[in-house]
């Protein structure tokens, strides 16, 4: 042993300590721990031996190598699992990510990655607007740990897996909250997540319609303005310095929501906070009845900034005994052709009945859809967003059903049309625009009113939305030769209308009959960003002798027994009109 010890201290002294805190993982903290009692070996050595001199360099050395032993704790020994303190749960996931639960009614009051704190102080994440009280338990087992949240309609779930900083999400709701939407929202902290959709900033704006339709800056905002189609949201987030939280909406998780793959809501708003949401139900142009039982799975993923895959793997929570969760072994698969649709549109086909909706795109005339719970449901073929076939499929789990779907009707010989016959206005004036801002933006184009001459005028010049109080009427002017005129029909097509608005026309000096009002939705629409109401078809039948050879001119009229000013007076939005 003579000399050992000292020889060790000199062999610490003489070691690249850049070397030593590029180590990673254990062996860097073992090495760190060997030397360090090393060190206390060598420190008494020289103690007894009077080399006071060599000890003092021994401590200095000593601190500098416990620095370098605390830096790798956070990264090695965070803890997976869930601690109790005082009324919270805290679960981490061993990774970097700690949420902190409150006990009481099940609000998430701290949100932690890597030390930094990502969840606004003032306001809390929650389901609905916060369920006021809850019962709220957790459960650790093969590195998964549940969180279980419980009201008398509602148990609400957050999944945690060791290493992997993501909550993934389920929630089963018997009923419809009493207090707020059925809706989860992380109100995050806007000074760690400053960067959310442009669109939906309205920190410090002025409301200009209702309290959710505001200006900032010269510019028209809404939470509205961040929805996005079912069938394309699957990953939506915000980002700060190094750091996003993201929505991951995968599979099956719409199943349970209504209001088909073209439905949209709420993704985000900035206000004090960043608000990242998922809805599962809400009244916003609902056009369906809700549906109550398991929605999800979902996932708030936190990354180090970049959007993560929607591709979450969520297979583990099969064997979770979640209530009213299907797992893969209790569903089935459809596998189906179609045929008829207009070429150049997309295909779409959906599946719902009362408790369960799916949808796919079709390709090539086939498609598969996999996942879908046991059960009997109505097939829709649509070409774009416009139902144009429908069927009927038995569902079996662990079976593959089939259905071959085609147009319940041809289409018709057209004189002319204006637009794609397909339940969008795409291609329309300020289409392109209406889904990010509000209809008064001064970034939208002229609404008019518009007179449209065929033959010349080019589709973008007619209006998508037709308001009582803004751009009525629209005039459509013809020259007809003596083969196109007689008894016609003039088919308009509609997406959505607001306040009983829907159209009569007058030809020449025909004037239609008043079509009675489109079935009522209970909302806001196209101020709102969204055209998805309910599709509608006005057929008016034009009288032989109403049309001339020579120029024609129809004038499209919104009528309503309701009234209103500017961009909430009645109106509709156009998917086409047709002269057949």
């Amino acid at each position: 042993m003579r000399g050992g010890p000292v020889y060790c201290f000199l062999l610490c002294r003489a070691m690249n300590l850049q070397e030593l805190r590029s180590e990673r993982g254990i062996f860097g903290i073992r090495v760190t721990v060997h030397l360090l009692n090393y060190i206390a070996i060598g420190s008494i050595y020289c103690i007894l031996t009077k080399k006071i001199h060599l000890v003092r360099s021994a401590m200095k050395f000593a601190g500098v190598l416990t620095v370098s032993l605390l830096a790798y704790l956070p990264v090695v020994f965070a803890a997976f699992g869930v601690t109790t303190s005082g009324n919270n749960l805290v679960v981490d996931s061993g990774a970097g990510l700690i949420t902190t639960i409150n006990k009481s009614d099940g609000d998430i009051t701290s949100l932690t990655y890597n030390g930094k704190q990502l969840q606004d102080s003032s306001k809390f994440t929650q389901l609905s607007s916060g369920l006021g009280s809850a019962t709220v338990t957790s459960n650790v087992a093969n590195n998964i740990a549940t969180i279980t949240i419980r009201t008398s309609t509602i148990a609400h779930y957050y999944i945690v897996r060791s290493g992997i900083n993501t909550l993934y999400i389920g929630t089963y709701a018997s009923a419809e909250p009493d207090v707020g939407e059925l809706r989860f929202i992380a109100r995050l902290s806007k000074s760690a997540l400053p960067n959310g959709i442009p669109e939906s900033e309205v920190n410090g704006a002025t409301a200009i319609e209702g309290s959710d339709v505001f200006l900032l800056n010269g510019q028209t905002r809404s939470k509205f303005y961040s929805s996005v189609r079912f069938i394309q949201d699957q990953v939506h987030g915000v980002t700060g310095s190094g750091v996003g939280a993201y929505i991951i909406v995968p599979g099956v998780s719409y199943e349970t929501s209504s209001g088909g793959p073209f439905f949209r809501d709420i993704d985000n708003q900035g206000t004090a906070q960043q608000e990242l949401y998922w809805y599962m139900n809400s009244n916003h142009e609902q056009t369906e009845s809700y549906r109550t039982g398991f929605f999800g799975p979902y996932a708030l993923a936190i990354t180090s900034g970049s959007a993560p895959s929607a591709s979450l793997d969520t297979s583990f929570m099969d064997n979770l005994g979640l209530q009213g969760y299907v797992p893969a072994s209790g569903r089935g698969t459809v596998s189906g052709s179609y045929s008829g649709t207009l070429s150049g549109v997309g295909v779409t086909i959906g599946f719902k009945n009362s408790a369960a909706q799916y949808w796919v795109s079709g390709s090539g005339g086939s498609f598969t859809r996999t996942l879908m719970k046991p059960g009997t449901y109505t097939v829709s073929l649509y070409q774009g967003e416009l139902e144009v076939g429908t069927g009927s499929v038995n569902v079996n789990a662990g079976q593959t059903s089939s259905i071959t779907l085609n147009p319940s009707s041809s289409r018709p010989s057209t004189i002319w049309s204006i637009g794609t016959v397909d339940g969008t206005p795409a291609g329309f004036l300020n289409a392109d625009k209406i889904e990010k801002m509000h209809p008064s933006d001064t970034r939208m184009s002229n609404w008019g009113p518009i007179t449209f001459t065929i033959g010349s005028s080019s589709t973008g010049s007619f209006p998508m939305a037709q308001f009582k109080a803004v751009n009525n009427p629209t005039t459509i002017k013809w020259n007809a030769s003596s083969s196109q005129i007689g008894a016609r029909t003039l088919r308009i097509r509609t997406t959505e209308a607001f306040a009983g608005g829907r159209p009569q026309i007058t030809v020449n000096s025909w004037t239609s009959s008043a079509p009675g009002a489109p079935t009522a939705v209970d909302s806001r629409g196209v101020t709102r960003g969204t055209w998805r109401g309910l599709n509608q078809v006005y057929d008016f039948a034009i009288p032989s002798g109403t049309l001339v050879s020579g120029t024609n001119t129809i004038t499209i009229n919104v009528i309503s027994g309701s009234s209103g000013d500017d961009f909430l007076s009645p109106n509709f939005v156009y998917d086409s009109v047709e002269l057949i």
